[in-house]
């Protein structure tokens, strides 16, 4: 089908306008992401429903763990990517088309199969996720709209590349996203990613805005974006630019795809990283993909008591009433809490 967001330009030249690359596109030819080609002049997406994983999900495991903590997310994806991590978890469907000379895979279904199933699944959201939405954003964004009629909230698990005029015309959808800030310096964006942060930064402020709910998460990479000072300045972007509510998890890195050279990240790096965003004045700070006791559990920021105990995905307690601690009224922060 035709695309979303883009402009026509000289010799059947296109603009692309959804990511932050805003490819221009030549007849015959396609944008970074893979999915997205110019047929005389008209920019098509290539991957509308044609749907590489579908999954009931627990919500933690995007992870989000201020929205309906414990509920199932009925999650979706197809094959591409617009960013070319050297570190890419997915890589087998996210850079499908770019490692393959193009291949497209998937089964088709519909915006109204996905909302249906989810209902079926008791899902409480629809998470958009595995790859990079913005890739299939076409399918997201209808299949956001009517789960948004049915009272189906949607979640984006995105590197936060996607451009203003995109992250607009979701938003009215869009309940919240976990997105990736994968460093802290331009360095590691331009040689590791492919891209450029201050984009990122940007859709992060953009979203927090417009009332999306956020929570961040950050890989550490050993020698890569686990220093200190980086750290440091990383939670006080966080706390300065979208607020000391906003959760931040903070993971554990293995060698894949094609960065095999670094080793695992120490747990003492992510404990580090952890009591750095406390100490900034972030309110919920997790570390994941390690194995740590309370590693993954909300605490009261007021008063320190456990508020909800996360054994790997699944919810076990949850004191949380009406948004707030039992132990001591503090306010806690999310959606459906």
């Amino acid at each position: 089908m035709e695309a979303y967001l883009y402009e026509s330009l000289n010799e059947k030249k296109v603009r692309c306008n959804l990511c932050n690359h805003r490819c221009v596109i030549k007849n015959g030819r396609r944008g970074i992401c893979g999915v997205r080609e110019n047929q005389e002049g008209i920019l098509k997406t290539l991957v509308y429903g044609k749907l590489i994983a579908r999954n009931i999900d627990p919500i933690e495991k995007k992870p989000l763990f201020h929205i309906f903590p414990g509920s199932l997310s009925y999650s979706v994806a197809t094959v591409g990517c617009n960013f070319k991590c050297l570190f890419c978890q997915n890589a087998d469907i996210a850079q499908m088309p770019s490692d393959h000379k193009g291949m497209i895979m998937g089964d088709f279904f519909t915006p109204e199969d996905i909302v249906d199933a989810a209902i079926k699944g008791n899902c409480k959201s629809i998470a958009y996720t595995y790859t990079e939405p913005t890739v299939y954003f076409e399918f997201a964004h209808d299949t956001a709209k009517i789960a948004h009629e049915k009272g189906i909230l949607n979640v984006f698990v995105t590197n936060g590349y996607m451009t203003s005029e995109a992250i607009e015309m979701i938003s009215p959808y869009l309940d919240a996203a976990n997105v990736d800030l994968k460093a802290f310096n331009k360095k590691f964006y331009k040689e590791i990613c492919k891209a450029k942060i201050e984009h990122v930064k940007e859709t992060l402020i953009h979203m927090k805005s417009l009332g999306i709910f956020i929570e961040v998460t950050t890989l550490l990479i050993p020698g890569l974006n686990d220093d200190r000072h980086e750290l440091e300045m990383l939670a006080e972007f966080l706390v300065e630019s979208l607020g000391p509510e906003t959760p931040w998890h903070i993971s554990g890195f293995y060698p894949t795809y094609k960065l095999l050279d670094r080793p695992p990240t120490p747990l003492e790096t992510l404990i580090m990283a952890r009591e750095i965003g406390i100490k900034t004045g972030l309110k919920y700070v997790y570390t994941g993909n390690v194995p740590s006791e309370n590693s993954e559990n909300t605490f009261c920021y007021k008063c320190n008591n456990l508020l909800i105990d996360r054994q790997g995905f699944h919810v076990t307690k949850n004191l949380i009433e009406n948004g707030k601690c039992t132990h001591c009224g503090a306010h806690i922060d999310g959606v459906g809490l």
